[in-house]
């Protein structure tokens, strides 16, 4: 009777494609940079009676920049769902 010869499976064609793989990879991951983020400074401003972040956005707001975009960052770095604050409420200023 004949019986056909099997191929025997080798691992070398895998061997040869985790090498290949590992020399294109590495030099490639070994390029990339991670930078962190620069830390922000924040001065605490403590809301007095009568304050709104109208005012206390114009007072921390340098000559020459907008007011809203200061307003929208004080929202955004303090996380308030609305523009209403309170007097003695703590607000984090970015600088």
């Amino acid at each position: 009777m004949y019986s056909p010869k099997r191929k025997k499976i080798t691992l070398m064609p895998a061997i040869a494609l985790a090498t290949l793989s590992a020399v294109i990879a590495v030099p490639a991951m070994s390029q990339s940079r991670l930078f962190a983020a620069s830390p922000e400074h924040f001065k605490i401003a403590t809301v007095q009676r009568g304050e709104n972040l109208w005012t206390i956005a114009d007072r921390y707001t340098a000559d020459g920049q907008n007011v809203q975009e200061t307003i929208d960052t004080i929202i955004a770095v303090n996380g308030l769902s609305s523009a209403t604050i309170t007097p003695g409420e703590h607000l984090k200023i970015p600088r």
